[in-house]
């Protein structure tokens, strides 16, 4: 069986009908704290692969000392990843927590069995760095890597 397909959009997108996804994917949320109305625009949510609530925080922080020093908001977006380390820390988180190592187990027998996965969240990754991209390069990488 050939394994499924695996993209990657963002609820706005899926809300306004202007996101390029296979008809047949399941919407998977990655979302630690979803909204009531986020639930309504996927299938299902896996909060245990949204970043850790200490990183978001963090993160939000850095990006609004950012504004106030002059950066737009996708800049300061962008600029506080750099300057908490979001990446290495969310994938350190990904290597370490055991509800985040099942939940990317689980999702990597979906795809080998053949079910086309797409990972959604907030964040429009056309001007901002997103969490999902880590997550779809981690879950798209050889099993011996």
């Amino acid at each position: 069986m050939a394994r499924g397909t695996l993209e990657e959009s963002y609820v706005a997108a899926l809300q306004h009908d202007i996101a390029d996804v296979p008809s047949e994917a399941t919407l998977v949320g990655v979302v630690r704290q979803p909204t009531a109305w986020f639930h309504g625009a996927v299938d299902e949510n896996v909060p245990a692969l949204g970043p850790p609530d200490d990183l978001l925080e963090e993160t939000k922080r850095a990006a609004e000392d950012l504004k106030l020093s002059g950066f737009c908001e996708e800049e300061a977006h962008n600029a506080s990843w750099e300057q908490v380390g979001f990446e290495s820390r969310y994938r350190e988180y990904l290597e370490t927590d055991d509800e985040a190592q099942a939940a990317l187990t689980a999702l990597e027998d979906r795809l080998d069995s053949g079910e086309s996965l797409v990972l959604v969240c907030f964040e429009n990754t056309t001007k901002k760095r997103c969490h999902r991209t880590i997550l779809r390069e981690w879950l798209s990488r050889e099993p011996s890597e």
